[in-house]
């Protein structure tokens, strides 16, 4: 065979290999807290669902910032997203909050309640789970309220710190740990932990989860992702996970 035709036939294979890429476009790719797990998988379930990477919220914040190739960001605080915006690395005017949460101290299934302020007492030698309380925005709330308590001192030594909030809801929920500071959503979501107290919002940030497109990966098909995300379907789906609604502010 010539080599002219030899190359014209490796030319003609590729671009049939290739052909299905350039037809069909890939589903975008959200990167998510980890707290968002379920509710999340739920409302973008289908044929065609986005794949979806969960981690802490910085884990991911700083993976898009080195390049990671997500087309979507949904972060459990503000500050992380902030912080992708000051670098350029999001389309600002797709910028929206799609959720709120509140704080709990949670035990495993069938706890009786405890007042906050007897926390220490409660806990002994035991360990207090949190998801990483200087990046992890769930340790991040969870240390403010026990420092507007006036615990955090007493109680850091005993924290067992998480590389995120389901990691520390996973210790509590198999008995590694007696209690642990989490979401409500992730109280909701394992039936072998039981909610022992509230945390009173007044005592840490507000919890947003703000979402937004990466940017260079600005679509009709993120923007349509992004509809979803702010749906009244998609709502419902995270209040019956245990979301609250986002505050109008954000």
């Amino acid at each position: 065979m010539p080599a002219r035709t030899l190359i014209r036939s490796v030319i003609a294979c590729l671009a049939l290999a290739l052909m299905p890429r350039l037809v069909q476009a890939e589903p975008p790719v959200i990167y998510a807290a980890a707290s968002l797990r379920g509710a999340l998988d739920e409302i973008i379930a289908g044929a065609d669902a986005p794949h979806i990477s969960y981690a802490g919220s910085s884990t991911l914040a700083r993976q898009i910032a080195l390049g990671a190739p997500a087309d979507l960001f949904i972060s459990a605080n503000a500050a992380w997203m902030d912080w992708l915006a000051e670098q350029g690395l999001i389309v600002a005017d797709s910028r929206h909050a799609i959720a709120g949460n509140r704080l709990v101290l949670i035990a495993p299934s069938g706890h009786p309640q405890i007042p906050l302020t007897g926390l220490p007492d409660a806990l002994g030698n035991g360990r207090l789970a949190m998801a990483l309380v200087e990046a992890v925005p769930a340790g991040i709330y969870g240390r403010e309220a026990l420092q507007s308590l006036d615990l955090w001192t007493e109680l850091a030594p005993r924290v067992a710190q998480t590389d995120n909030v389901r990691a520390a809801l996973a210790l509590v929920a198999t008995g590694a740990a007696p209690f642990g500071i989490v979401y409500a959503s992730d109280a909701v979501a394992d039936p072998r932990v039981s909610v022992v107290a509230e945390i009173p919002p007044a005592l840490h940030g507000t919890i947003t989860y703000p979402a937004a497109i990466i940017a260079g990966h600005d679509s009709p098909e993120t923007r349509a992702l992004m509809a979803k995300l702010t749906s009244p379907h998609a709502q419902d789906i995270l209040r019956r996970h245990g979301f609250a609604a986002p505050e109008p502010s954000e």
